[in-house]
């Protein structure tokens, strides 16, 4: 018996020790290492992916070709929306996931830690593939995110055989990660810590994870579908061959409908964990939230033909998406109304997290409103393949998605660093950001309902001075991050000493332990009572 309990003191003391070194990082099965290589690996991305944004908008600063030619500003429209959905939003929710879900459940780290360090590990080859094909003859994936057949299969370059590949390598990261956050949240949760005890951002983590499970297999089968029409002579979408190009639409969107709540489900959990901290209030109608998160990954199955209302589907089709949609709407409503009335009569403070999640809250319900609008059968029409799409979506990836990691991480990282950011720069960079992201995208609002179509490098001549703005807003915005950059260096360097609460009102698991959290967070699991 005492040779084992030796054995098991050497093995206590062999884990505390941390490697040093690169090889810390490349063999590493601790969550929050693996959670900070994502949330760094999302930076990265988040400024390759607006690295070119910048030459879509430098291009459309006034009409006419001025920098670009059509074909190379279709590759930077094409891998700007892949890069910074699949690269940027995505990772960074992993990053929060692996280095919160733990923390907040009191488990001792994720439950397959090898699985988490491999899940991790793959994406940078992904995105290596993904940006070399821009370097091949030809160019890179030219067919917009949203890959088209037959732009994607008959019309492409060669780069689609690369592109596919890259796509099926973040496929696999996704279905591993999740994996891990399903069997973590069911089976190592601290003793007490029942259901409807779980903080929200675990809850609709668990839902989201769910959601990919579901639908990262379905975008592997159409990638491998849109690989096979190309290469290998099948005709799932060729007419000609007795397939069918509507078909496409219909598979991509039953997995794209979904993966656009999985990038915006982690920010909602994000609010409902900053916006009672400081209302110094507990969250208004909790289980109602998780019931309204459950009820959105349900119904966000029943509403992919939304995106394909000008396909001339059946008028009966037509009625049952739309009405789908327009519900979609009222577990939303719910959650926003949650965070209004957790705010009432709160004794609210302004510290930089929650400027961003009051920011999230308006800027992402002005995103859903346009997108009821884009739900009306009949006005969508109108609405179809114009700037007014791009305006809605931005809203609710932009102001939505990205401002909440945003906040997630000003949030969380006096806890991961133990020392407090600068908040007179984080200030700044609120403002900066508040105020050049609505220059960036309201006005696409309007040049979208006068009929500007999007995805091409030239326009007529009445949309130049609202291009203009909207340029001068994209510029504005990419430099605000630096700012970001800036708080994040200048943190991790050092600064005043973060108390383990940090936030006055902060209630908690994640708040009990020392900042900087300890390597190992429980040796023992807490008893929630």
């Amino acid at each position: 018996m005492s040779a084992v309990v030796n054995d098991h003191e050497h093995d206590h003391e062999h884990h505390d020790h941390k490697p040093s070194g690169i090889k810390r990082w490349l063999y590493t099965t601790n969550h929050k290492d693996i959670g900070t290589m994502y949330l760094v690996f999302a930076l990265v991305m988040f400024f390759i992916g607006g690295a070119m944004a910048m030459v879509i908008r430098a291009e459309l600063f006034q009409p006419g070709m001025q920098f670009v030619e059509p074909n190379f500003f279709n590759q930077m429209t094409t891998v700007h929306g892949l890069i910074m959905v699949f690269g940027a939003v995505m990772p960074a929710f992993t990053g929060l996931a692996n280095w919160m879900i733990p923390m907040m459940i009191g488990a001792p780290d994720m439950a397959l830690p090898r699985m988490n360090n491999w899940s991790f590990w793959i994406l940078p080859f992904a995105f290596l593939i993904l940006l070399m094909s821009l370097f091949m003859p030809g160019g890179g994936p030219s067919f917009g995110w949203t890959f088209y057949a037959p732009l994607s299969t008959t019309y492409s370059g060669d780069s689609t055989a690369l592109f596919v590949f890259s796509v099926h390598i973040m496929g696999i990261s996704s279905i591993m990660g999740a994996i891990n956050v399903i069997v973590t949240i069911f089976n190592l949760r601290a003793p007490g810590m029942t259901w409807m005890k779980m903080p929200l951002f675990v809850w609709t983590w668990l839902i989201t994870a769910f959601l990919l499970i579901m639908v990262m297999p379905v975008l592997a089968g159409v990638v491998t579908m849109v690989l096979t029409d190309k290469y290998f002579g099948t005709s799932f979408f060729d007419a000609a061959g007795g397939g069918d190009p509507v078909l496409f639409q219909h598979i991509f969107w039953f997995f794209g409908h979904p993966e656009v709540y999985i990038m915006i489900l982690p920010a909602f959990g994000i609010v409902s964990a900053i916006v009672p901290t400081f209302a110094r209030k507990p969250l208004f109608g909790y289980a109602s939230m998780v019931y309204a998160t459950s009820s959105i990954a349900l119904l966000s199955f029943l509403v992919w033909a939304h995106h394909m209302f000008t396909t001339g589907m059946p008028v009966a089709g037509a009625l049952f998406f739309m009405y789908c949609t327009m519900l979609i709407a009222v577990p939303t409503g719910v959650k926003v109304f949650n965070w209004v009335a957790t705010m009432w009569r709160g004794a609210m403070t302004f510290e930089v997290p929650m400027m961003f999640a009051l920011a999230f809250i308006v800027l992402f319900t002005i995103g859903g409103f346009s997108g009821l609008m884009l739900a009306i059968t009949p006005a969508d029409f109108q609405y179809h393949d114009t700037y007014f799409v791009v305006a809605h979506f931005h809203y609710v990836l932009v102001t939505g998605a990205v401002f909440s990691i945003i906040a997630a991480v000003y949030y969380w990282l006096p806890k991961w660093t133990g020392h407090m950011y600068d908040e007179t720069l984080g200030q700044w960079h609120f403002w900066c950001s508040l105020i050049s992201v609505n220059l960036l995208f309201f006005p696409m609002h309007f040049v979208g309902l006068a009929g500007m179509p999007r995805r091409i490098p030239d326009y007529a001549l009445q949309f130049a001075d609202f291009n203009a703005f909207i340029s001068i807003g994209g510029f504005l915005f990419g430099a605000s991050q630096l700012i970001f950059v800036w708080v994040l260096v200048k943190c991790a360097r050092g600064g005043e000493k973060a108390t383990a609460q940090v936030w006055e009102g902060a209630e908690g698991l994640e708040w009990q332990v020392a900042s900087p959290a300890p390597y190992h967070t429980f040796d023992t699991p807490p008893v929630i009572k």
